[in-house]
């Protein structure tokens, strides 16, 4: 950690920053001076390919892991969904800030009537799948970019519309009015959780951030993340999972769809907070039975 001050690695777009000066916010509560280091990651820099093309894990956090690594800053801010479930050696995700909305939405450039044709963009494997499985006489196209450059491009298209996360457009003040929850879209592990990620052996540093770290959220990211950790395997997958406290029980909604949306394994698990340690586990082993191992296994296989 610098003398001066405690310096916290982000990429550099609008929300990264949002993000970043969040937890600077938070930290300076606790009375720990801070700056920000802000960089560009292997994702910001190859804006064509989407982002399952890429062929690498962490696309959006690899650069910070590195700084982190070599000692170049001494925290790094991430989105929780773009974080791997597997850090590098020597690092710990420290903290997990409250959630926001964990919600999918879709942005409109005018009114549509969803069950005619039109066509939808979004970067997201997942989003893709679970699109084309409730509409499959829809196009989906690509669409990367920082959120501003995403809605730029849906402003200047033809498009019909393009699928964000609610949270983002939030932090931002990006959300308008033009918009449609997708209460049936299962969200991407961990959407809408910030997450704080350090040496592992920087033990003092690990305790104070103990102090800005929400407990609920971290117990209900770490459900979501197990069971993508579970799932994944290493292959790139469009993966769902939700969890979230409902009158004192924790209400679990995941499943994995096949790359064209023509087949889905989804579980809606409710249990007791007290016996939630092994559900992403107990919820993996289901949706596999119930038709995600083959899902699963036709994803690989069409990588290969």
């Amino acid at each position: 950690m610098s003398d001066n001050a405690l310096r916290i690695g982000t990429r550099d777009s609008q929300l990264a920053l949002w993000q970043a000066n969040k937890v600077a916010d938070l930290l300076e509560g606790l009375h720990l001076k801070t700056e920000l280091v802000s960089t560009k990651s292997i994702g910001d820099l190859d804006l064509t390919q989407p982002i399952y093309a890429m062929g690498i894990q962490g696309v959006f956090t690899k650069t910070l892991d590195i700084a982190l690594l070599e000692n170049q800053v001494d925290i790094a801010v991430h989105s929780l969904k773009d974080v791997p479930t597997q850090l590098p050696e020597g690092l710990i995700l420290a903290a997990v800030l409250e959630r926001g909305s964990a919600s999918d939405i879709l942005v409109q450039t005018h009114k549509i009537n969803l069950e005619e044709t039109a066509t939808i963009a979004t970067g997201s494997l997942r989003r893709k799948a679970q699109w084309l499985h409730r509409y499959p006489h829809h196009q989906l196209v690509n669409l990367r970019g920082n959120v501003q450059t995403r809605i730029d491009k849906l402003l200047s298209s033809q498009w019909e519309g393009a699928i964000f996360a609610k949270a983002g457009l939030e932090r931002v003040a990006l959300l308008g009015s033009h918009f449609q929850e997708l209460e049936w879209m299962i969200p991407a592990p961990a959407q809408g959780a910030i997450g704080v990620v350090c040496r592992t052996k920087d033990e003092a540093l690990i305790e104070q951030l103990k102090q800005i770290n929400h407990l609920p959220t971290q117990m209900c990211v770490k459900i979501e993340r197990d069971f993508l950790r579970i799932l994944e395997g290493g292959c790139s997958a469009p993966i769902g999972a939700h969890a979230f406290v409902s009158h004192e029980k924790i209400e679990f909604k995941a499943g994995v769809f096949s790359l064209d949306g023509q087949n889905a394994a989804t579980l809606h698990n409710e249990v007791e907070i007290k016996g939630s340690e092994n559900l992403a586990a107990y919820a993996a082993q289901e949706v596999l039975s119930n038709g995600g191992d083959e899902i699963m296994k036709t994803i690989k296989y069409s990588k290969e």
